[in-house]
C-alpha cells in the first residue's frame, strides 16, 4: 500500500477547527461599513463633528474604490517577499511603482467632497485648496513622510486626505490577494501586505474566524491572526492587561503590555457585531485621554486622526501647536 505525505495546506483542510490566518479586505464593503459605523458612533460622542467629517471622507473613499480600477500586482515582487518572509508591497516603497497613480484617487476623493454641501468645516477649505494646487512631487513627498511617520507639521492638516487616497489603493490591492499569497511574517506585528502597523486588534465573529483575535491594518485593511496572549506590539506574553472606562460595555478596551510599555485597543465584535476596528478606535478618544495619564504609550496612531494646523502657524512657520478644526461655538 502506497502512502502520500500530506502538505501543510492539506493537513489544515482535514481539520475543521482551523481558521483563516489572514483575512483580505472586501473592497465592496470595507469603506461602506466603516462610514456607517462612524456615523452611528458620532451620536452623543464628544468628537461627533470629527467623526461625521471622517465619515464623509470614508464615503468618498468607497466611491473612489468602486470607480477606479485596482493597482496592477507585481508578481515578481510578491515572490521575492514570500521567499524572504517580508511584506508583499511595503507601502512607502510602492509610491513610484505599484501606487504611482495614487494621486488620481486623491483627486477623485477631493472632487467627491467638493460636490457635497455639508460635512466639511470651513477651517479645512483652505487646506483642501492648497492640496489641490500642490505639485505632484510635493504630494509624493507628503505621502512618503506620512507612511514613514515623519510628517512635517505644516502638512498635518492635509494628512487625512492623502492617507485616505493611499488607503483606497492599498485596500484595492489587498482585496485581490488570497491567504495563500501572504508570507509568514517575523515579526508578526506589521501587515503582511503593506508593512503598515495595525490600528487596533479585533475579535471577529462569523465563520471560521469567529472568536479569534486579528490585527487590523491601518493602511490596506487586511486582518492577520495573533493569539490573545501576545502583545500586538512586542509579542511578549508577560504582563498583558486590559483597561476600559468604568461602566462601559467593553466593546473597546486598551490592551496594555508591561514589557514594552505600550497599549493598543482591542475591539470586540462579540460585544457589538457592528464594531469596526478603525472606526471604533477613532470614536474611543476618551479612552486614549485616560490612557495618557498612565505610563503606557499608544503603539500606533489612527490614520484618520489628524487636526488642522492653525493658519497663523502655517504663515509663520511655527510647528509647535495644533488647533481643533471643530471649535465649540
Amino acid at each position: 500500500m502506497s502512502r502520500r505525505i500530506l502538505q501543510p495546506g492539506e493537513i489544515e483542510a482535514l481539520d475543521n477547527t482551523t481558521f483563516p490566518r489572514v483575512l483580505p479586505p472586501h473592497i465592496g464593503s470595507l469603506f461602506l461599513e466603516r462610514a456607517a459605523r462612524l456615523r452611528q458612533l458620532a451620536s452623543g460622542n464628544p468628537i461627533a463633528d470629527y467623526l461625521e467629517f471622517a465619515a464623509h471622507i470614508v464615503s468618498a473613499q468607497h466611491q473612489a474604490a468602486q470607480a477606479l480600477p485596482p493597482p496592477a500586482i507585481e508578481r515578481s515582487a510578491m515572490q521575492r517577499a514570500q521567499a524572504h518572509g517580508m511584506p508583499l508591497f511595503a507601502a512607502a516603497e510602492q509610491l513610484d511603482t505599484g501606487l504611482h497613480d495614487w494621486q488620481q484617487t486623491l483627486e477623485h476623493i477631493l472632487n467627491t467632497l467638493a460636490s457635497q454641501t455639508t460635512g466639511l468645516p470651513e477651517a479645512l477649505q483652505p487646506l483642501i485648496a492648497e492640496l489641490r494646487q500642490l505639485p505632484s512631487d510635493e504630494r509624493n513627498t507628503i505621502a512618503r513622510q506620512l507612511l514613514n511617520k515623519d510628517l512635517a507639521a505644516r502638512y498635518i492638516g492635509m494628512a487625512p486626505f492623502i492617507m485616505a487616497a493611499l488607503q483606497v489603493r492599498l485596500a484595492q490591492l489587498a482585496a485581490t490577494l488570497h491567504e495563500a499569497d501572504m508570507p509568514l511574517m517575523q515579526p508578526a506585528t506589521v501587515c503582511p501586505v503593506c508593512a503598515s502597523e495595525p490600528v487596533a486588534s479585533v475579535i471577529r465573529i462569523g465563520g471560521q474566524a469567529s472568536g479569534h483575535r486579528y490585527l487590523h491594518c491601518g493602511g490596506c485593511g487586511t486582518d492577520w491572526h495573533m493569539v490573545r496572549v501576545k502583545c500586538s506590539h512586542c509579542e511578549s506574553t508577560q504582563g498583558i492587561q486590559y483597561q476600559t472606562i468604568e461602566g462601559d460595555q467593553g466593546v473597546v478596551q486598551a490592551e496594555t503590555c508591561t514589557a514594552c510599555g505600550s497599549y493598543r485597543k482591542i475591539v470586540n465584535q462579540e460585544k457589538d457585531p457592528l464594531a469596526e476596528p478603525l472606526a471604533d478606535d477613532l470614536a474611543s478618544l476618551m479612552l486614549d485621554l485616560l490612557m495618557s495619564e498612565t505610563r503606557f504609550q499608544r503603539a500606533s496612531a489612527n490614520p484618520l486622526l489628524y487636526v488642522a494646523v492653525a493658519q497663523e502657524q502655517a504663515d509663520t512657520g511655527a510647528d509647535d501647536g495644533l488647533i481643533d478644526p471643530f471649535p465649540a461655538p
